[in-house]
């Protein structure tokens, strides 16, 4: 099955859901070693938990994990993020971005991060067969937006990556994850 993937599931010792290294865990590791940050967010939309992030950096004070997830989804096991949100099953767009709105300002506020590593997982999708939500490609868009708006903002920088996605289709799936990429040029183009 096509998919493609942040590898959020990576553990210190194992592999899981078809990760093998911790990408998002590497990237935040070496910048807080080569003192280019005190503080990294990093923000997870992916529509599973990321428990190996959250494991990963569990006793670590510089990385602040949040992860934004379908609560009855892979892994069957949560790991304990320092902020969970776990959905119900076929949330949709407006729905899901009203949820990550009550959360993402107040977050940027009170952490205050150097850097956001943000995983934008298309398996939120309404037609992913891994995902069990219920967003658009209109949805997947206006999440990337808000999400990169909200910290251009506040003045933050941001790494994102494309996260998982399953589907046969892969044009279908170079679409969805190409929102990322279209609202990163937009919102570059707003703030110039």
């Amino acid at each position: 099955m096509p998919g493609t993937g942040v590898t959020h599931h990576a553990h210190a010792d194992a592999a899981s859901g078809y990760c093998l290294i911790n990408d998002l865990a590497v990237t935040a590791a070496h910048a807080l070693a080569k003192g280019w940050v005190d503080r990294v967010l990093i923000i997870d939309c992916d529509v599973h938990q990321g428990d190996g992030t959250a494991r990963l950096f569990a006793d670590t004070p510089g990385v602040f994990t949040f992860s934004m997830h379908a609560e009855r989804n892979f892994p069957a096991r949560k790991a304990k993020s320092d902020l969970d949100v776990a959905l119900p099953n076929g949330m949709a767009d407006g729905a899901y971005l009203a949820e990550l709105a009550s959360w993402l300002p107040g977050l940027l506020a009170a952490y205050q991060p150097d850097v956001v590593i943000y995983d934008a997982g298309v398996d939120v999708h309404s037609d992913d067969r891994l995902g069990y939500l219920a967003l658009s490609s209109d949805g997947l868009y206006a999440r990337d937006t808000y999400v990169l708006n909200r910290c251009r903002e506040a003045g933050i920088p941001v790494a994102a990556v494309i996260g998982g996605g399953y589907d046969p289709d892969i044009v279908a799936l170079a679409e969805r994850h190409a929102q990322l990429h279209r609202a990163a040029a937009d919102v570059q183009a707003r703030f110039g």
